[in-house]
């Protein structure tokens, strides 16, 4: 494996003082406890003491010394000198090299630092090195880091850059030499033949049989299903499913699937043997899985659009059939009036009636009513339904040949039910349906499944019937299929047994909980029992929140003033601000932080080419923009020519690049002055954007208010108070937000690490706000209707004054004390992420019904939202904090929405991974743009600042580096920035002599 795997801004730290300790660094590495200062203070004059402390803070620090021991930062020796109290200037007579030799050596013997290829700590890294590429995925340059980390955690000396480099090259190498031979051992010979063959074009066809297979389905419609299957079945003749993959780490086979998925056919049969069966068993395995998950994704898909268009359809011919239904029940209802007239003789009452209305027009009135009403114990629009029995038919056999399902004890019924119908089709003769099982027929079903009174089955209700149970169990997951990403059971996937105990007093310790439920209620009693009081004290001054008629109302915000002082301000920045293109704008930003780096090829060899910055730089303005590559490319420039840009997007543009890209400038955002003042980085907010998908793909759902008659997706993203995005996930539709919060926030991997976490009203629930409560965040929803909100209380007899009337609720601590270890071991799990957060939620809500243990989740949330909840009503700032954070997030949906402006802003990726792929370059380039205004923000402030102006400290946060009425987005791509800029200087500001000094008042 190659070794030249080292970003630049790795190279330029290594063992070296790349930047100012910060003071936190100083105090951790540079200060000297008693041991340290007798060994100082051992040596004559102040020049050997302060240069042997620079040493030893030095090695400390970096895990190295240095040639030169004093060229370390100004506020290092500053720091020390005044610690020790000697004078700073005397460190440059420490340029004695045997003192400075010999001080290494009384270093290395006082406090145990070994070189680097002392034994036995060379074979410790080695193997903790080799166990760590064995089991993960870590790209080299992320394994580089930790293993810089390790050697300074074990003080063992760091080697010369290269030679640490090569030994992870070499371990990798190691890794994947073994991973190949574990894989390639999986399939017989027979199989082996067919993995092979993956690799040839079909008779007719230009594509091999491994370009067809790797397509996933795009529509949801009997015909796309039938395909899938189809494609199903194809995988299947693989075997992935027959072998045993138990001591193979599935990190390791998803970063090789994944190149499977995306490299071509020829590239793969280049390969030496070894790797090449390594690469398509991982893709016969992974692909299998994801298939399965196809077929029952569309599945699912069908059977819910068939219910659910047969339901609307029931609805809208009652409506279009309501005026012949009222004229016959008129007539019926004067009919009946005759009966009661007891003026009418029953002699002549059947003359009177004929009379006026003959029998011909009441039998077509009596059959009209008939035909249009049904009892009021049917609710199934099963006329309609039952339509769709023939379609239901071209489709079921084959799906009840190709998937096996499993149950828990709740879905046990409906998969007995199911199974009966595949156990049905290798039968015949009208007694077929004879023995189906029937448990769990409602009073509904009942009459639309069993004929008249002999109890003869009608095969299409059964059918449907059967349908909806197994689609309602397979969304609560009580219905699932091994070997699954989508539909396994995720209860499974939970920590169990030695596994859970081994690591339970890691996560006990980590999230701060003890394992007595009884201790851990204490101290959240006594929280909520103040937090009632405060509200309660507070109450008559508090002039926003009233009771009436025992239901809580509150004021909503006023709007909240701009001082003029602000507006000026805000004028004055923008007027200072370059005018750039957006290309020019991320190759700006990547020579003060080479982001771009982070796109590495994908096979993880050094495929690195003159200027790949830039063709790089284009496809993201082509993804993030919206517009294809076409406005990109420019002929004659090798790093812009179209070949050259399509081999870039197809091996260098996937998730973990463009995420660790995304990692890098929240990283470099966070420690930038003006960022600190606007946010802390401990707040965040999730939101949904939505995007219309035209293309057909079976990742996306219906809704008129958002999608119009089409159909389309959320990009659920997640917004830190200083205006970076930290992630996103691509949902299909507008399902509920809350299912997927926890998924969004546990999934970030940036340097910022929020603890609050505010969303509107969909994204809260009483169990999301007991996992977030069991996680250690604090989660702050905006409450739209505080009215109908419940408040509970653990302490039924505490007086809480003018909150008694809304407080009568009482949370049940006797099922939070039951369920404690199991929350002990979710909370884990999810720490862990053994355990998928959307899954799990979906389990725990059982279908909208919460499980028990859903319920006690629920109960211990209900103590964490009463506290955000009277929190909400006593403190505005609190609120107004909420509402800020939410508009930082729609406001950056506005920038995204100016930059991805190509193909009327509609989302035309046919999958979920092109679509988060796509989406999250829309995401990094917001980012730079957040960024870059940032940097020439603070830049700006200076000048009026320099001009004489007072700044008021408190307009600065009310700041926004959203702007791009500066930023050239449409339609012009110059990717050439002059010597200075690329060098990392700030371009000049503009417009700076209309910034004139404050007059005084």
């Amino acid at each position: 494996m190659p070794v030249e795997f080292l970003t630049h801004e790795q190279e330029v730290k290594y063992g070296k003082f790349s930047e100012d300790p910060s003071p936190e660094q100083l105090a951790k590495y540079f200060w000297f406890d008693d041991k340290d200062k007798n060994a100082i203070f051992n040596h004559r004059h102040d020049y050997n003491r302060l240069g042997f402390a620079l040493q030893l803070g030095t090695v400390r620090f970096l895990g190295t010394f240095l040639s030169s021991p004093i060229k370390v930062p100004a506020n290092v020796i500053s720091y020390v000198s005044q610690q020790l109290k000697i004078k700073p200037e005397v460190v440059s007579l420490y340029n004695s090299e045997k003192n400075t030799h010999n001080h290494r050596n009384e270093i290395r013997q006082i406090y145990e630092y070994h070189d680097f290829t002392s034994q036995p700590f060379h074979f410790r890294l080695i193997r903790w090195l080799y166990s760590r590429a064995w089991i993960s995925a870590e790209r080299p340059s992320v394994m580089f880091d930790l293993a810089t980390a390790r050697c300074v955690e074990s003080k063992i000396l760091l080697p010369g850059v290269t030679t640490l480099a090569r030994l992870i090259a070499q371990v990798r190498d190691r890794a994947s030499i073994r991973l190949w031979s574990k894989l390639g051992k999986l399939p017989s010979n027979d199989q082996l033949i067919l993995l092979e063959n993956l690799l040839e074009t079909e008779s007719g066809n230009r594509n091999t049989l491994l370009d067809i297979l790797r397509q996933p389905p795009t529509t949801a419609t009997p015909k796309g299903l039938l395909i899938a299957i189809d494609r199903l079945e194809r995988l299947r003749l693989l075997g992935a499913m027959e072998w045993n993959l138990s001591g193979i780490p599935v990190g390791r086979l998803r970063v090789l699937s994944r190149y499977a998925s995306m490299a071509r056919a020829q590239t793969i049969e280049r390969m030496n043997y070894e790797r090449r069966i390594a690469t398509l068993v991982s893709f016969a395995i992974t692909f299998t899985i994801s298939a399965q998950d196809d077929v029952i994704e569309i599945m699912e898909a069908i059977f819910t659009n068939i219910f659910r268009k047969s339901d609307n359809k029931g609805k809208k011919n009652r409506i279009r059939t309501i005026k012949d239904l009222d004229s016959a029940a008129r007539r019926l209802r004067e009919v009946c009036s005759y009966l009661l007239d007891e003026s009418i003789s029953d002699n002549n009452l059947r003359e009177v009636i004929f009379t006026k209305y003959p029998k011909d027009i009441l039998s077509s009135s009596l059959q009209m009513i008939d035909r249009l009403t049904k009892p009021a114990d049917i609710s199934v629009a099963h006329e309609e339904l039952f339509r769709n029995y023939t379609n239901i038919r071209k489709i079921l056999p084959s799906l009840l040949e190709s998937l096996e399902f499993k149950a828990t004890p709740s879905g046990q019924q409906a998969l007995l039910s199911w199974n009966f119908l595949a156990d049905s089709e290798n039968k015949k003769g009208k007694a077929k349906y004879a023995d189906a099982p029937l448990s769990g027929l409602t009073s509904t079903w009942k009459k639309l499944v069993l004929k008249n009174s002999n109890e003869k089955i009608n095969p299409c209700a059964y059918t449907f019937w059967t349908i909806e149970r197994m689609n309602d169990a397979l969304k609560r997951h009580d219905i699932y299929v091994d070997k699954s990403e989508l539909y396994c059971d995720p209860r499974a996937q939970l920590l169990q047994g030695e596994e859970w105990e081994s690591v339970k007093p890691h996560v006990l310790r980590t999230l701060d909980w003890t394992s007595s439920a009884v201790e851990a209620l204490k101290p959240l009693a006594d929280e909520l029992d103040r937090a009632y009081r405060t509200t309660s004290r507070r109450w008559d001054t508090n002039t926003a929140v009233r009771i009436e008629n025992d239901r809580l109302i509150l004021s909503p915000l006023d709007k909240l003033e701009e001082p003029k002082s602000l507006k000026k301000l805000r004028k004055q920045v923008q007027s200072l601000l370059p005018h750039i293109d957006l290309p020019e704008l991320v190759l700006e930003l990547n020579s003060w932080v080479p982001f771009l780096d982070a796109f590495t090829h994908i096979s993880e060899s050094n495929s690195r080419v003159d200027d790949l910055h830039i063709s790089i730089c284009a496809v993201l303005i082509a993804r993030a923009c919206n517009i294809g590559l076409e406005p990109v490319v420019q002929p004659g420039v090798p790093a812009l020519e179209y070949d050259r840009l399509t081999w870039v997007e197809q091996n260098y543009f996937r998730t973990e690049t463009i995420t660790q890209a995304n990692n890098i400038l929240v990283a470099y955002h966070s420690k930038l002055g003006l960022a600190q003042i606007l946010g802390s980085g401990e707040v965040a907010s999730a939101d949904g954007l939505r995007f219309v998908t035209p293309s057909k793909t079976i990742n996306s759902g219906p809704n008129p208010k958002y999608f119009g008659v089409g159909r389309g997706v959320t990009y659920y993203n997640y917004t830190s108070d200083q205006f970076t995005g930290l992630h996103g996930i691509v949902i299909p539709g507008t399902i509920r937000d809350s299912l997927y919060l926890l998924e969004l926030v546990l999934e970030q991997q940036t340097e910022l690490q929020p603890k609050e976490i505010m969303t509107d009203t969909a994204g809260y629930s009483d169990i999301v706000f007991g996992l977030f409560g069991l996680l250690g965040y604090q989660f702050s929803p905006r409450l739209a209707d505080i009215g109908s909100s419940k408040f509970w209380r653990i302490d039924s007899s505490a007086d809480y004054g003018a909150l008694n009337v809304i407080s009568k609720n009482k949370i049940k601590t006797d099922l939070i004390i039951r369920y404690w270890d199991d929350f002990m071991r979710i909370a884990g799990s999810l720490m862990l992420g053994t355990v998928n957060p959307t899954q799990l939620i979906k389990a725990l809500q059982h279908g909208g019904k919460p499980t028990m243990l859903g319920r006690a989740i629920g109960e211990l949330g209900r103590i964490f939202k009463t506290k955000h909840n009277l929190t909400y009503i006593d403190d505005e700032a609190y609120r107004r904090k909420i509402l800020t954070q939410l508009n930082r997030g729609e406001s950056r949906h506005s920038l995204a929405r100016a930059v991805w402006y190509g193909k009327k802003g509609e989302l035309h990726q046919n999958y979920r991974e092109g679509q988060e792929d796509q989406l999250g370059a829309l995401g990094l380039i917001v980012n730079a743009i957040v960024i870059w205004n940032t940097r020439y923000m603070e830049s700006a402030l200076e000048v009026i600042r320099d001009r004489g102006n007072i700044l008021e400290y408190e307009d600065i946060p009310r700041l926004s580096p959203l702007g791009y009425e500066h930023i050239n987005i449409v339609g012009k791509y110059s990717f050439n920035l002059s010597e200075t800029v690329a060098n990392g200087k700030l371009r000049p500001l503009i417009n700076i002599e209309e910034i004139q000094p404050q007059q005084e008042e």
